[in-house]
């Protein structure tokens, strides 16, 4: 009789173990995502920080090309409120807007030699660059995040224990079309 109870004891503490150990392992997968969203965010601050220099920079110069500021300078308002997507989708348009303002500085060879503009020019790719990588681990925090709340037995904790899926973030249609190089 003691060595019965000594055994159920011992099979509700492995349970409750394993339980314990898969409700850890999924909170460790969320906060993975959370970190990587940060990461991006950190990033598109940074960004956000450097556009005003930028529009400074150019604003002398691209007296004709009003629109491309007044695009950059909307679509930094967006990226600093809302939800991830509002986010992303802020992100996206600064992306596009961004390759405009570079790709009408080549039209002024006093602002392609202006000091200023080139180091924000370099500042801004490597920060592209930065948000590009911290997309990627996000998506990839997402992915394994996903992925352990939909395979059994976890995706039963899950459920029990309301883990949802996360978004992953996507690019724009526009961002997926081919790219037309005129020469």
């Amino acid at each position: 009789m003691a060595s019965t109870m000594w055994i159920t004891v011992i099979i509700a503490a492995i349970v409750v173990l394993f339980i314990i150990y898969i409700y850890n392992s999924l909170i460790r997968l969320r906060m993975r995502v959370n970190n990587a969203w940060s990461q991006i965010d950190v990033q598109l601050k940074r960004r956000y920080d450097l556009i005003p220099n930028l529009v400074s920079a150019v604003k002398g110069y691209m007296k004709h090309e009003k629109g491309v500021l007044e695009e950059v300078t909307k679509a930094r308002t967006s990226l600093i409120t809302g939800s991830m997507a509002t986010k992303a989708k802020a992100s996206n348009q600064i992306t596009e807007a961004l390759k405009s303002i570079f790709a009408v500085a080549e039209n002024y060879p006093q602002l392609k030699a202006n000091e200023n503009f080139l180091q924000l020019q370099e500042e801004l790719s490597g920060t592209e660059s930065k948000i590009s990588y911290a997309r990627q681990f996000y998506n990839d925090s997402v992915m394994a995040f996903n992925e352990a709340i939909q395979v059994f037995p976890k995706n039963i904790f899950a459920r029990l224990f309301g883990f949802e899926q996360k978004d992953f973030f996507k690019a724009e249609e526009t961002e997926k079309k081919n790219v037309k190089v005129e020469f």
